[in-house]
């Protein structure tokens, strides 16, 4: 074994990927940079940044591959191929910008010297060129610059050879290579790892599937094909990173940790084995139940994935036995209160770990029913439960499902409200009070307020359009309306009446959530006292985004509960930038909240901020989801009301789901 080290310019190495001498192993992860990192990574290789190292494997046994995500290389390689193993997300990049590949329509400004994806403006201001352009060997270099003189352009037509020769130059860029011989798959993958998670930030997840496509070869094909089966069902969620996951939890019998990919080595063929039949058995165990109960015939309304895979573990290995209707009653029931507390938010792996030794217990449905303390009390949904609660909340599954099992019906086709449809009648989140109505009235949490909305098709929704419910509502049948939930209070119908509108479907909402939950709940649990629906019941985050065309302005916190009364303000662009920083390489960070620096900490696969008496948790997906909506409709900065700057001093921090913040 032995480490070769050379170098290769850009065009040699395109070249080599062009005629299949360049391959992907199963162990890589997908391709997954967005068009503003390749767009940097050219900007790089424009200013003779540094631009990294590459790693490849010369393999004496051709390993399982997977494709790259390029355009189709249709050829069979006359040298043998040589095996990417870090350098995957430059490569593909960069093969496609030279191939003018449609997710990497690059452009340049010949002016500003500025890079960036192709839009709707570059395309109506020919100072922008494509990079494909410049980079086309064939191109005269004469003709574009004419033609850039032609469009404005105010720099004389040497700057504008000499800026875009720098750009032709990209093919002699040359990168520096080492390239692993004689080294056994087992050892590859553990330098995969090694290589990986020491730079740009690669989960747990990645790490298991790396090691598992050296101990498993062909794993990958596994993965796909039973994705690809639920995809079919309309469960699109069940994707290989969900699979791989579930495979991995039923094998360690936990979650995933920073070790995890050692012990999937040590696993047995027969461990494996074992472990797949039990995640595809307990998987269509776990879809049947869902669709026969919750008439979920689609995975996209569920909050959290992760909460399927105790379920999984608990069916997949039960005896082959008829479920009887208090323990499928009981199975529903976990997983309605789990979604409903958000237990799956914060540190997911930990609780997975803890949930799925709850499955292998002797009493297993005790077990799991005790972990979310529903042996002691029962779960109350209240009118405060829902109270500033949006469609981003857990709260948002449970409305769905109520109006499903109240009869709730499509009020254009008249059909069942039923996830997976698509056009016109893929389901949508209708404002009851339009957003037009509204607007200037009330704040955009107010009106995005889950007791404002109702699930109906595209088509309905559109029909609707900004019509005030008093004048939509006479239209339809009282049926119509009460199995949404809806007040038949005439009075209520009217824009100035809203407030009392909300008090009075959140009593609806709430009463129609107890229904679905009692329905399900195990007889021998009647008769417990009842407690809060969920943990943070009665506390409420409110952010508000106040900025300007120039400035990314602030975001302002408000928090409020049981003895709570807070605000604080932070910097929009450090925020984000902190958020970024620990979504995309996985870097802790700090950012200042109410005057004082706070930590921006990743906690297994979630994103912890302490904001002032509350600790708010989150996926990646999820704070980004967030800072969008804050960002889609920001306040005038000139209106950022002044407020005192100070930490919070008060009781230890609350744990709060970002979803539930409004």
């Amino acid at each position: 074994m032995h480490v070769e080290k050379t170098e290769r310019s850009v065009g040699e190495l395109i070249d080599q990927i062009g005629r299949a001498e360049i391959k992907l192993p199963e162990l890589q992860r997908d391709f997954v940079w967005k068009p503003t990192q390749i767009a940097k990574l050219m900007d790089s290789l424009y200013r003779s940044f540094p631009s990294g190292s590459l790693l490849f494997w010369q393999a004496e046994d051709a390993p399982v591959v997977r494709e790259m995500a390029i355009t189709d290389v249709a050829v069979t390689p006359v040298r043998p191929p040589l095996y990417l193993l870090d350098g995957q997300q430059r490569l593909t990049s960069l093969h496609r910008v030279f191939a003018d590949h449609p997710d990497a329509q690059i452009v340049f400004n010949i002016e500003r010297e500025r890079f960036q994806n192709q839009s709707a403006a570059t395309r109506q201001d020919p100072r922008w060129i494509k990079l494909s352009e410049v980079l086309d060997p064939k191109a005269s270099m004469l003709r574009l610059t004419k033609r850039l003189i032609d469009a404005g352009s105010q720099l004389e037509d040497t700057e504008i050879e000499q800026r875009l020769g720098r750009i032709r130059q990209f093919r002699e860029h040359r990168f520096h290579m080492e390239i692993l011989k004689g080294f056994p798959y087992e050892t590859v993958a553990e330098i995969f790892v090694r290589v990986n998670s020491g730079g740009r930030r690669l989960g747990t997840l990645d790490l298991a599937m790396a090691t598992l496509s050296a101990r498993w070869p062909g794993v990958l094909e596994k993965l796909q094909g039973q994705a690809d089966y639920w995809r079919r069902q309309g469960y699109a969620d069940i994707d290989v990173n969900f699979l791989s996951r579930a495979l991995a939890g039923v094998v360690l019998g936990g979650g995933l940790s920073g070790w995890s990919h050692g012990r999937l080595a040590t696993a047995s063929d027969e461990d494996l084995d074992q472990g797949w039949a039990t995640v595809c058995r307990g998987l269509r165990h776990v879809a049947a139940l869902l669709r026969a109960n919750l008439k979920l015939t689609g995975s996209g309304p569920l909050p959290s994935m992760l909460a399927l895979i105790p379920l999984v573990v608990f069916l997949g290995e039960r005896p082959d036995a008829p479920l009887d209707k208090e323990l499928s009653d009981g199975v529903i029931y976990w997983l309605l209160v789990a979604t409903m507390q958000g237990r799956y938010g914060g540190s997911t792996d930990t609780t997975l770990s803890r949930d799925i030794r709850a499955a292998r217990r002797p009493d297993p449905m005790q077990a799991l029913l005790g972990n979310l303390d529903l042996l002691t009390n029962t779960p109350q949904v209240t009118v405060q439960s829902l109270t500033g609660r949006t469609k981003e909340s857990p709260y948002a599954f449970l409305s769905l499902l109520a109006a499903q099992l109240n009869g709730a019906r499509d009020w254009w086709y008249g059909t069942e409200i039923l996830p997976g449809a698509d056009g016109d009648r893929k389901l949508e989140t209708h404002h009851v009070h339009p957003m037009a109505t509204l607007d200037g009235q009330y704040d955009k949490t107010e009106i995005n307020d889950l007791a404002n909305l109702v699930f109906i098709s595209g088509r309905a929704n559109r029909r609707i359009g900004t019509k005030t419910p008093a004048e939509y509502f006479p239209q339809l049948d009282v049926e119509e309306l009460t199995a949404h939930l809806i007040p038949l209070t005439e009075t209520l119908w009217k824009p100035e009446a809203y407030p009392a509108f909300l008090e009075e479907r959140r009593r609806l909402l709430a009463a129609s959530m107890n229904q679905l939950l009692a329905q399900f709940r195990p007889t021998w649990l009647d008769r417990l006292p009842t407690s809060p629906a969920a943990p943070i019941d009665g506390y409420a985050l409110s952010l508000v985004l106040y900025a300007s065309t120039w400035d990314p302005g602030r975001l302002l916190f408000t928090a409020s509960g049981d003895g709570i009364r807070w605000t604080g303000s932070a910097a929009m662009a450090e925020f984000q930038q902190a958020i970024t920083d620990a979504s995309v390489v996985g870097i802790d960070g700090d950012v200042r909240i109410a005057g004082e620096t706070v930590p921006v900490q990743v906690v297994e696969e979630a994103i912890q901020v302490q904001v002032g008496p509350f600790l708010v948790t989150g996926t990646p997906d999820q704070w980004r989801q967030v800072i969008e909506r804050e960002s889609t409709l920001p306040r005038p900065l000139s209106t950022l009301p002044s407020v005192p700057e100070a930490p919070w001093l008060g009781a230890p921090p609350i744990t709060f789901p970002v979803t539930s913040t409004e």
